[in-house]
């Protein structure tokens, strides 16, 4: 079971070898690691300021895989010992990266983490991926990846005996690398339909943690979910119901004849009315992830101008596949702008708009950098109407599968109670000059409050 991973120098990159420091794994050495049912060896058949590969070689021994402690593989006694696990990618290989790549796949680098957060020229192959080359499309492209998935034959020497189920995967795309790794370690079990250890309790907060930024987005995260989390039920409906927290569209339960209108789209409506009482010609969706907002920001009546900001060039890329703006006519296409953006930087491109929206984003952001941001969004930016929602934390208690003290979504740094987002709130206000209104968004719990909360910050003088 062979995975390659291989960087080629870029504008960001400018020595390719330095793929070896973000894996955390020197180039000149042989590494070996012991791991469930065998060993994973990692080594670099090239390493180049112009082009880097690492290698994951796993070695999978069946007899010493049906004698540990995973679960027992179905069907007639043979089978656990001739079986395709010691060649095609599946949970084992996820397993592997997670204990092999584990610092890479969290996205830490003390040496480069500029490197770490940057977006790189990347491309994986894997000889042999199950699942065929239509599902195997389905899960990498919506990420960004182009895909090559050429089908291998049941038996190069007997082509009459047609195609196997099997793909040579091949992926390019410009990312993170700690995203790359993510996707594969997610939809690997997902392409095998199977895992070979048994599926616990904290298998939806793996899922939710490696799949953070993409899974509530993705197209086929109902039966992504399902997959890696091994058909169980009561699973698979804690992960819908965790993803409903995410700004992606929540799957209806077909055994529901009526579901309340879910979080996400009252969170959509909340700020849409915010904003058409605000009235503004122009707005940036500030930290716009893939475009879940600003579909409907282009169909408020009065704006004729539409930016959404990324730190993420393939986030970006998503949004501009999301809102078909390879098929926008020149007018449509004239009022919509994408750009690569930090919050944590002065950008003179948004000074001078009527709004702003900070959708479910100022709790991504480390706390000892929530001021600069504050001063960047309302003392740089300056914008007439600022909008800024985010998780109640006190009303955490009412989601039984969420368990005590801990958050919503793997990536926030932090989430705010009621007062302590006012506190916030009426300082931003006081130190830039703006008055701040409160609003719920969705019921409010008599206890608790609502589930997110949201401020309307106004300018109270015109910049000058």
């Amino acid at each position: 079971m062979l995975l390659t991973i291989s960087a080629s120098r870029s504008d960001v990159l400018d020595d390719a070898s330095d793929l070896g420091f973000l894996l955390h794994k020197h180039p000149d050495r042989l590494q070996k690691f012991d791991v469930h049912g065998g060993q994973a060896h990692v080594f670099y058949p090239e390493s180049g300021p112009e082009r880097c590969t690492a290698a994951l070689l796993l070695e999978i021994d069946p007899i010493a895989l049906v004698r540990g402690k995973g679960r027992h593989f179905d069907g007639f006694s043979l089978a656990q010992y001739v079986n395709d696990r010691p060649y095609a990618a599946s949970s084992l290989l996820s397993v592997a990266m997670g204990k092999v790549f584990r610092t890479a796949l969290s996205g830490r680098c003390e040496s480069k983490q500029e490197l770490a957060d940057a977006d790189l020229p990347l491309t994986i192959a894997i000889p042999a991926v199950p699942g065929g080359s239509d599902l195997v499309t389905r899960l990498f492209a919506p990420m960004g990846w182009t895909v090559d998935a050429e089908t291998l034959p049941l038996d190069p020497e007997v082509p009459d005996w047609g195609d196997s189920s099997y793909v040579r995967l091949r992926l390019t795309g410009t990312m993170r690398l700690a995203a790359a790794l993510n996707h594969l370690y997610v939809l690997l079990p997902v392409l095998d339909d199977a895992k070979h250890y048994w599926v616990s309790d904290d298998e939806v907060d793996k899922l939710l943690r490696a799949g953070a930024g993409w899974l509530a987005e993705h197209p086929e995260r109902e039966l992504i979910s399902r997959r890696y989390l091994a058909h169980q039920r009561s699973m698979t409906d804690e992960a819908r119901t965790r993803l409903a927290e995410l700004d992606g569209e929540v799957v209806a339960d077909v055994e529901e004849t009526e579901r309340p209108r879910p979080l996400v789209a009252l969170r959509h409506d909340a700020v849409i009315s915010a904003l058409t009482e605000a009235r503004p010609a122009s707005v940036v969706d500030l930290g716009c992830g893939p475009g879940a907002l600003i579909g409907k920001l282009l169909d408020i009546q009065g704006i004729d101008r539409v930016i959404g900001t990324e730190v993420s060039d393939a986030a970006l890329r998503q949004a501009a596949r999301r809102l078909h703006v390879d098929a926008m006519t020149e007018r449509q296409a004239d009022r919509l702008s994408l750009w690569l953006s930090s919050l944590q930087y002065q950008d003179a491109r948004l000074t001078g708009l009527d709004a702003a929206v900070l959708m479910e984003v100022i709790e991504h952001i480390d706390p000892e950098r929530v001021p600069a941001v504050t001063a960047n969004v309302f003392g740089f930016t300056r914008p007439r109407t600022v909008v800024v929602t985010t998780p109640n934390a006190e009303h955490n208690v009412r989601y039984e599968a969420l368990a005590a003290g801990a958050m919503r979504h793997p990536d926030h740094r932090f989430e705010w109670t009621r007062s302590e987002f006012a506190s916030w709130a009426a300082a931003a206000g006081e130190a830039y000059g703006y008055t701040v209104e409160h609003r719920p968004v969705g019921p409010v719990d008599d206890e608790v409050g609502p589930a997110t909360q949201l401020a309307l910050f106004t300018r109270t003088e015109v910049a000058s």
